[in-house]
């Protein structure tokens, strides 16, 4: 009897290759499964499950990951505004992370002897995989066909038309992950230093030039509302902001980056909704939350983002780091108002309950209404009191040599 293997499957060149090399070059028994985490239309689901029985799989499954992907560790990467190196949304690192743990999940559901991906050998994607899968499902076989054979694409194409899959090689010069949390686009013009990825290769073309204006709600950190829309979950909100900002061309750029096995990487990217709710939330809380919120959550944040990026979701220092960001959402309820133009966007002002830039207290400034100009003289001399007793006491000492 063959032995079972798991794939996870896109319907991609470099899956494609897997399929047909695990079930026709090493004997197996392939089982597909994809994991949709916000990228894929019903109607794409259903071609990539065609195609997957069309290869050869003995099983095809389809896993509706879109909520619990946000609710696992979207909602976190928004509490904490996380930009990795300050400029990407880590779209495809969160993504990676909810796929491996359905795919474990699956191999235990199938008890089959063997699990594969289609990472390469150069990329972060093949730590994540392994590292969940070695955590969920230790001792069994993790087979990576495109890591092991070093294969270019170009080779993937001819190995596939030799067992009659013809693969659109114009379409594979690229390759695209779309998710709930942008999409990123790797290609040619990736590989070097210098180059920007042509017009044709970004998935939302720009079809919008007038400037209009949006306003997202948000209930205690969570995205629940767009213009005088309310959403279920928000997941669905950020379709939907996706959905209006998107063909403006917002959210593209290319990132360089520090990949989790020691060389430098530059990808493309797409996150029109990611990037705005990043900022309007993040302009939210810098009128509602304290300096010293701000302060620890940043710092916080930004090791979550890093190590979320390195695929160490499992460690249970996340869940403590989790419950920080959780509790402080508390107040970060109100409505962000922003400008979308082409190509770029501008966040106008909010309108908060727990606003802290209130007049009643004073205006920044301005005139205060809380507290007196020899208030001031005392707090200065008091706050800087420590400083001036070092100062006076080196000073003292140092003439004294």
């Amino acid at each position: 009897m063959a032995k079972k293997v798991v794939l996870g499957f896109s319907g991609g060149l470099d899956t494609t290759f897997c399929v047909k090399y695990l079930s026709e070059d090493r004997g197996f028994e392939v089982h597909s499964i994809i994991v949709n985490t916000g990228g894929f239309t019903k109607e794409e689901l259903d071609q990539i499950e065609q195609h997957a029985y069309k290869l050869g799989v003995k099983s095809h499954t389809t896993v509706d990951a879109v909520k619990g992907y946000y609710d696992r560790i979207i909602r976190y990467l928004i509490y904490g505004n996380v930009l990795k190196n300050n400029t990407y949304p880590l779209s495809v690192s969160a993504e990676r992370l909810s796929q491996a743990i359905h795919i474990a999940e699956h191999v235990k559901k199938l008890n089959a002897d063997a699990v594969a991906h289609g990472s390469t050998g150069a990329g972060n994607d093949q730590v994540r995989f392994d590292m969940v899968f070695h955590i969920m499902i230790p001792g069994v076989e993790i087979i990576t066909p495109i890591r092991d054979l070093k294969l270019s694409r170009e080779a993937e194409i001819e190995y596939l038309k030799s067992k009659g899959v013809n693969m659109n090689a114009e379409k594979a010069k690229y390759s695209i992950n779309k998710g709930l949390w942008g999409t990123s686009v790797g290609g040619k013009e990736t590989l070097s230093s210098n180059g920007m990825l042509p017009e044709s290769a970004w998935p939302t073309q720009v079809t919008k030039t007038t400037g209009e204006q949006v306003k997202v709600h948000f209930e205690k950190g969570e995205l629940t509302g767009i213009n005088d829309r309310t959403f279920d979950h928000p997941s669905d909100a950020i379709l939907f902001l996706q959905s209006i900002a998107g063909p403006f061309g917002i959210g593209r750029d290319i990132h360089i980056g520090d990949t989790i096995i020691g060389i430098k990487g530059r990808v493309g990217f797409e996150a029109a909704a990611p990037m705005v709710i990043l900022k309007a939330h993040h302009a939210l809380e810098k009128h509602v939350l304290t300096k010293w919120q701000l302060n620890w959550k940043d710092q916080l944040a930004q090791f979550y983002g890093n190590w979320l990026h390195e695929g160490q979701i499992l460690d249970p220092v996340m869940r403590d780091i989790e419950a920080f960001l959780a509790n402080s959402q508390q107040q970060v309820t109100g409505d962000v108002f922003v400008e979308l133009m082409p190509y770029r966007f501008q966040v106008t002002g909010i309108e908060s309950a727990f606003d802290l830039m209130s007049s009643r207290f004073g205006k920044y400034g301005e005139m205060n209404n809380g507290w007196s100009g020899d208030d001031v003289r005392g707090f200065s001399k008091i706050f800087g009191n420590q400083t001036a007793i070092w100062n006076s006491v080196n000073e003292e000492a140092n003439s004294k040599k």
